[in-house]
């Protein structure tokens, strides 16, 4: 393998980010043969790298799991309180997996779940827009003037203008490529490790641009009059629930069904599935 950059190496094999496998370089926790790591240094196989005394491996099996996080449940290693940690409804061979984001205890849906330091990164950091797709229940019906402010213009909270995409219902997220050529257009999975499915274009359904694919979203009936699917890029603590209640709104719900390419598909709450990239 050709030499790569350590804090790439780090991420890659310690489940952190870059900035902080660049944390622990500067503060000389990192040796690469016998000496204090610098930034920006470069390591191939043959080098030695160690963390805490132990040797860090040049070469590491990645695991990558998409779970289906049930409401009451905290992301944390450690219980909060009366609420319990994901982490006791997985098998003891994925709990050393740290998640990509994470879900709030009263909040629910689609987690992914990796040792893979750089995959997290590109998942979570603002640069890589990843779109993540929510269904939203509010405590009553937002008012198509507060519709248009949230889409359009934004809401200014204390960390800043929070702005995402709603739309009235829920919908159902399909990836799509142009395979109009197709006499009779048909949804297909590929790969059945991967929850991306390819469709045909169907006219009239909203269409919105994720990682160079399009994904389409098809309406499904509800009784709630009060129930919305927001498509947001950004990652900041609970920011979908404050946006609403600076409104005056609550959110009764909030179910995450898409993660950048990645669907919750068909997982029951609680159940989780490998998954390749």
């Amino acid at each position: 393998m050709e030499p790569i950059r350590l804090n790439k190496f780090l991420a890659e094999r310690l489940g952190v980010s870059r900035r902080e496998a660049d944390d622990l370089i500067a503060s000389g926790k990192i040796l690469v043969n016998g000496k204090k790591a610098e930034l920006g240094e470069k390591v191939a196989k043959n080098d030695k790298v160690c963390y805490n005394k132990k040797i860090v491996p040049f070469e590491t099996d990645f695991s990558y799991l998409a779970f289906n996080k049930p409401v009451g449940y905290v992301c944390s290693r450690k219980a909060q309180g009366q609420a319990a940690t994901l982490y006791e409804l997985l098998p003891a061979k994925y709990r050393h997996l740290k998640t990509v984001g994470r879900l709030d205890k009263d909040s629910s849906g689609l987690i992914l779940l990796t040792n893979d330091g750089d995959f997290a990164f590109q998942m979570t950091h603002p640069k890589f827009h990843k779109q993540k797709i929510y269904e939203v229940e509010l405590d009553k019906t937002l008012q198509p003037l507060h519709q248009q402010m949230i889409s359009d213009y934004g809401v200014t909270l204390d960390d800043g203008l929070s702005k995402f995409t709603v739309i009235k219902g829920l919908s159902d997220a399909s990836f799509s490529r142009d395979i109009s050529g197709f006499a009779n257009p048909e949804t297909y999975i590929p790969d059945a490790t991967e929850k991306v499915a390819q469709r045909a274009t169907f006219p009239g359904s909203p269409v919105y641009d994720v990682e160079g694919e399009q994904v389409h979203l098809e309406k499904r009936h509800s009784d709630s009059p009060a129930i919305y699917t927001v498509i947001l890029s950004e990652g900041r603590n609970r920011q979908i629930r404050r946006t609403f209640a600076a409104l005056g709104y609550r959110v009764v719900k909030l179910h995450r069904i898409s993660f950048g390419k990645y669907q919750l598909g068909n997982l029951a709450p609680g159940q989780f599935e490998e998954f390749k990239i």
